[in-house]
């Protein structure tokens, strides 16, 4: 491992910001991890603590949906097949080879294919946001809204049963006599 690297490399001292990474001071000016029980005296041999190859850092954004990174693979293979042509098509008809015409056509359907390609992706990726999207939670208020809405019809239809059994009820029962 060369300097570079070396510099380039996360030191294990003070500032280290990851938590599985033991802290130790470094030697004055000489940015050389010293340990607690190493003394620090000029030309002392250190041997270099443990320090992971790389750190797992969380991905920024999530993957994505199988098909649609198939179709995004697809699409960028197409698309780099189409610059390949267009690029032997432009040197083909600058060494005034008989093979331009035809590397000219098929550029032309490539990059007819290739804007189909493109298109697949948006496509997929709609189509799959549409079927298995985010799944929306309410917030709080509407879940509020909603709670209270609901309560409002269970004491409406609570107050209608009630005014209903009255009005059966007292058909027959405020008479004292059938005469």
């Amino acid at each position: 491992m060369g300097t570079a690297e070396r510099q380039e490399a996360p030191t294990v001292g003070v500032g280290t910001a990851d938590p599985m990474v033991p802290r130790r001071p470094e030697a004055r000016g000489h940015g050389i991890p010293a340990g607690p029980d190493v003394p620090r005296r000029r030309g002392a041999v250190q041997e270099e603590p443990y320090r992971p190859l790389w750190v797992e850092e969380p991905a920024r954004r999530r993957r994505l949906p199988d098909p649609v990174r198939t179709s995004a693979v697809r699409a960028v293979l197409i698309i780099a097949v189409t610059l390949l042509q267009a690029m032997v098509a432009f040197l083909c008809t600058m060494a005034g080879s008989w093979l331009a015409f035809p590397m000219v056509l098929s550029s032309i359907v490539s990059t007819v294919v290739a804007t189909w390609g493109a298109l697949d992706v948006w496509v997929t990726r709609q189509v799959w946001n549409q079927r298995h999207g985010v799944v929306s939670t309410p917030s709080s208020t509407a879940r509020a809204l909603r709670r209270e809405r609901r309560k409002a019809r269970r004491q409406a239809r609570a107050t209608e049963r009630t005014q209903e059994r009255i009005r059966r009820q007292g058909g027959s029962t405020g008479r004292l006599s059938h005469s």
